[in-house]
């Protein structure tokens, strides 16, 4: 776990006295050191921001006017045109969208045309898209995702996440031809997002023989995965010689991704914020820049408090992991009877006999822009100051997913 420097509970409760609790910050030092540190291990290549780990439009402008970034990976087409018409020039649509208004609304409009480069594949995905065109004749743009996951014992064994169909280079470069023979349709890109390596720590804490194991299946993966990726750039760029862009990566594979010269730019948001599901990486280490405090409202009994709300589980498979985690002050646990509460959650340990009515738990989300669907603005920390409050997504009334 990352460990928080000394002062940082007394600096941020300093800094938040005059708010009520619960409420939700971003220490805005923390956050930069974060983006510098992405950018050093991209060692050269543009990042991509992705949105949906940030989810925060004032933040989102803020890295984006940073050295080292260009763009924005969106998660749905009603974000991608909302971001394109508050001015954002390059949004990716990182995945295939149903949204038939959404598509007549960019094949209507070509300055968001221009802006917005579309997921797919499948050609029933064109046919959708066609559908939807209520006469719109804008050329759309699209990118094409491949499939990363790493296949042992001839396909019996599968890591890595259910996303593309698209995994052999001849079927990228077959969607390719399609997609150019259709009217209305250009490829501009190719994606492939390798989450068993940028998604997965390797170091996880009391579990060596696990960690091992993890590194052993990344390093099969990134071997396997650079000779097909090149290979399938190859085959999609004999198609398609004018090809934009081939993204790749995540916030935990940022360094190994950006090493493959057949990838021309590296997708990262979580580093900016690093949730706690980032702490279990032995190649980085981010510091935590998004924080949400609960306000302490009961002391049921000795090395017991009760804290309002604080039941914010994350996406992905059940589990403990997906809990945001007590952070300060140090040393506050789950009851396992109760874990964290709707309405109210109980902390055990003796920091909680120094706590009093009124005082302040802080605490790590387990992703990262997940975290702005429970909070309507975020309070920017600089130094012991709050020096701005800016509204997260659902604090513009905008919920997407």
């Amino acid at each position: 776990m990352n460990l928080p420097a000394s002062g940082d509970r007394a600096r941020y409760d300093r800094a938040t006295a005059h708010l009520d609790a619960p409420l939700a910050i971003v220490d805005l030092a923390a956050f930069d050191a974060n983006a510098d540190d992405l950018v050093r291990r991209a060692a050269g290549k543009p990042i991509r921001v992705a949105s949906k780990s940030v989810r925060c439009r004032t933040l989102l402008e803020r890295v984006l006017a940073r050295p080292g970034f260009a763009g924005i990976m969106s998660y749905t087409l009603a974000e991608s045109i909302w971001l394109a018409r508050s001015g954002f020039e390059d949004v990716l649509l990182a995945y295939p969208s149903a949204d038939r208004t959404g598509f007549a609304e960019l094949a209507g409009d070509p300055k968001l045309a221009a802006a917005v480069t579309v997921m797919v594949d499948d050609p029933a995905q064109l046919e959708l898209i066609d559908g939807a065109r209520d006469g719109g004749t804008q050329e759309i743009r699209v990118c094409l995702e491949l499939d990363t996951a790493l296949e042992l014992l001839g396909g019996k064994i599968r890591v890595g996440a259910l996303r593309s169909p698209l995994r052999e280079p001849s079927q990228l470069a077959e969607l390719a031809r399609t997609v150019s023979a259709r009217p209305g349709f250009r490829v501009v890109g190719l994606m492939g997002y390798e989450g068993h390596v940028a998604g997965v720590g390797d170091s996880v804490a009391g579990r060596p023989f696990r960690s091992r194991a993890i590194r052993l299946m990344q390093a099969a993966a990134r071997k396997e995965l650079a000779a097909r990726r090149a290979e399938a750039v190859r085959a999609v760029r004999a198609v398609v010689p004018d090809l934009e862009f081939v993204n790749g990566g995540g916030t935990g594979s940022v360094q190994q991704t950006a090493a493959e010269d057949a990838v021309t730019e590296i997708a990262a948001g979580s580093g900016l914020y690093v949730p706690r599901l980032f702490d279990n990486y032995t190649s980085f280490r981010g510091r935590p820049a998004a924080l949400f405090a609960q306000p302490v409202v009961r002391r049921p009994g000795v090395g017991v408090v009760t804290v309002l709300g604080g039941g914010y589980p994350a996406s992905g498979a059940a589990g403990a992991d997906r809990l945001p985690v007590p952070y300060l002050p140090q040393g506050l646990r789950y009851d396992a009877q109760e874990g964290a509460g709707e309405v109210q959650t109980p902390l055990l340990g003796s920091p909680a006999d120094d706590l009093l009515i009124g005082d302040r738990v802080w605490f790590r989300h387990a992703k990262a822009g997940e975290l702005c669907e429970r909070f309507d603005a975020l309070h920017l920390v600089e130094g012991d100051r709050v020096t701005a409050t800016v509204p997260t997504y659902r604090g513009e009334g905008r919920t997407f997913l």
